[in-house]
């Protein structure tokens, strides 16, 4: 019997990733639960394991090419239809004159996310979905023909369950979504003898994608000057003690993250998203924080998620840091580790950047940039110091964020920061 390896749905708002790299080879016998594949998508990389113990008969999607939810990667041959084929010699003439078709073992409803319209139009559901049709005994024919709401006009668990709730028999049929047909640019390329021309694949994909979303929502960045002297030196004068005390180096974004955390409560909508017109609001402050890919830092940048900020102290935000920074250098974040997030915090600063105008991880509705401290003469008290001086740079969603609540959120972090008073 065939069993398909499918693409699994890593995260809600993960529609597709890219296959890239195969740990098997097509002939190659698999065990269950061995990873067989590498997904790459522009929240995590991940390994997939083998649905089923067999050999890899098929390779459907090649490494670099981008693979949908759901949709089928490879193929694995449990050897189980060949055994039945065997013990029934005496059913060869039927099964010449069936078609070739339906000699594959159809997948049971309640087993894999597939089932086919009433026009032959294959469909996909989340185990969700299916879980509750299941609960609920809707067939696979009632479920085609409810109208999708998801990525594709795929079926959510909101579409099933408003379905449910409006006497099922009242929901309007599933319509055709018209299919786009992307045409290669016929343009050619214009390439010296010099230049090397290689497709956008993987995270930078997934990135260039991701960024491609952001840029449709409506943003305006705002930007502070922070006198953090007082950080500067409090650092300076703990940091080997720090280090020996509790096993982690403290540097200064574990400072940028707990004042954002408190300022975030204080101003919930720079913690809220916009999303298909409405507002969603957390409770909790859970920041995601740009950090480097591979051991050198090379493999790009990824965005895991320290949860409920606005709970911990210094020294755990410190400690959640360096764990993260750990396994993204080890390439060992999971799916987990990079969801949730709601707001996002990114510090070229650590890299000698000075300005710049963070983009926003759409749906969040803002981020806050924090560029490196230099020692400046400034006027305090009508004289001039030197003083330790960086920017900060909050860029948000307008839709949602207007001037005055971004003008007072960039106050709060600059005074947290400014008076030190909340680290002590």
């Amino acid at each position: 019997m065939a069993v398909e390896i499918l693409m699994p749905e890593l995260g809600e708002s993960v529609h597709e990733g890219t296959v890239s790299r195969w740990l098997k080879k097509e002939g190659d016998y698999v065990k269950e639960d061995e990873p067989v594949v590498e997904i790459m998508t522009d929240k995590v990389n991940t390994e997939l394991q083998a649905p089923a113990s067999g050999v890899l008969s098929k390779i459907i999607i090649p490494e670099g090419e981008q693979v949908q939810v759901f949709a089928a990667m490879g193929i694995i041959d449990d050897g189980k239809g060949a055994a039945a084929a065997t013990s029934a010699p005496e059913a060869k003439a039927p099964a010449a004159e069936a078609p070739a078709a339906a000699t594959a073992e159809a997948p049971k409803a309640d087993a894999a996310p597939l089932s086919t319209s009433a026009n032959g139009e294959r469909k996909w559901y989340t185990p969700v979905v299916r879980s509750i049709a299941k609960q609920n005994q809707v067939s696979d024919s009632e479920l085609a023909g409810i109208a999708g709401t998801g990525h594709g006009g795929r079926v959510t668990k909101k579409d099933l369950e408003g379905y449910l709730a409006g006497g099922r028999s009242s929901a309007p049929a599933a319509a055709t979504a018209p299919k786009i047909e992307v045409k290669p640019s016929t343009t050619p390329l214009l390439v010296g003898p010099d230049q090397e021309v290689t497709p956008l694949v993987g995270m930078r994909k997934m990135i260039a994608d991701a960024m491609v979303r952001s840029a449709a929502v409506p943003t305006v960045s705002t930007v502070t000057q922070v006198d953090v002297t007082s950080m500067v030196e409090f650092r300076d004068r703990n940091k080997d003690a720090f280090l020996a005390q509790y096993g982690v180096k403290l540097t200064y974004t574990p400072f940028f993250v707990k004042a954002l955390a408190e300022t975030l409560l204080e101003l919930p909508l720079l913690n809220a998203s916009l999303q298909d017109g409405q507002v969603i609001k957390t409770k909790g402050v859970h920041i995601g924080v740009a950090v480097a890919l591979g051991a050198k830092g090379d493999e790009g940048l990824i965005v895991p998620v320290i949860r409920d900020c606005h709970t911990k102290s210094l020294i755990d935000i410190a400690r959640d840091l360096d764990a993260i920074a750990k396994k993204a250098r080890a390439n060992q974040l999971s799916v987990a580790d990079v969801q949730g997030g709601t707001f996002t915090l990114t510090n070229p600063g650590t890299y000698g950047a000075l300005f710049g105008t963070p983009m926003i991880n759409a749906p969040q509705s803002g981020i806050l940039g924090a560029y490196g401290i230099t020692k400046q003469p400034v006027i305090v008290n009508d004289m001039i110091a030197i003083r330790s001086i960086m920017h900060l740079v909050l860029t948000y969603d307008h839709r949602l964020i207007d001037g005055l609540i971004a003008g007072k959120f960039l106050a709060g972090v600059r005074d947290r920061l400014q008076s030190f008073d909340f680290f002590k």
